[in-house]
């Protein structure tokens, strides 16, 4: 598994050892051992898939008691998938960057906690697969505007956004609860 550092401290590219031949390919997604050796010892407790259509925009999801890591990929598809850190002791609290992750690349993103976490679909459509470090708890769940002008951020739309009523209805960044 190769490991790249991003601009975000704690927030990593894995790009898995793909195997292929004229039946297909076979990789390894997870393997304790090999994350261990990397320095992600979180313990997964939860599997989510995420199906979506072109623009649709979901995010920045952040849960404020039982935060959750995320490891994140896409299986079928590609997306922007964007992490903005919230670390209120971070040198980076406030900034963001994207990562372009697809069926074809077979990237995949570490997200500690402390971060917000969104996505757009930038094909037809995509398949996203994400484990977590804790459990979903929507009474603990917050959501940071996907379109504060004070982030600023690139979502590489093709069109109109398509947005939950949830999603909607985010908190400027500037008023979200942050992580100590």
């Amino acid at each position: 598994m190769k490991k790249t550092e991003t601009t975000l401290p704690g927030v990593l590219i894995l790009e898995p050892r793909v195997f292929g031949d004229d039946r297909g390919f076979f990789l390894e997604s997870y393997n304790e051992r090999v994350f261990a050796e990397l320095g992600i010892r979180d313990r997964f407790v939860q599997d989510n898939h995420s199906y979506s259509s072109r623009n649709v925009v979901r995010g920045l999801h952040y849960q404020i008691q039982q935060p959750q890591g995320k490891l994140v990929r896409v299986i079928m598809g590609e997306i922007v998938d964007i992490a903005v850190d919230l670390r209120q002791s971070s040198a980076t609290l406030g900034k963001w960057e994207s990562f372009r992750l697809s069926g074809e690349n077979k990237r995949m993103l570490w997200l500690p906690v402390g971060f917000a976490h969104g996505f757009c679909v930038v094909s037809e459509t995509a398949h996203v697969l994400y484990k977590t470090t804790d459990y979903y708890a929507p009474e603990h769940e917050r959501t940071v505007a996907w379109n504060d002008p004070a982030l600023h951020i690139d979502w590489q739309l093709d069109g109109e956004p398509i947005v939950s009523a949830k999603d909607k209805h985010g908190q400027p960044f500037l008023e979200c609860e942050k992580f100590r």
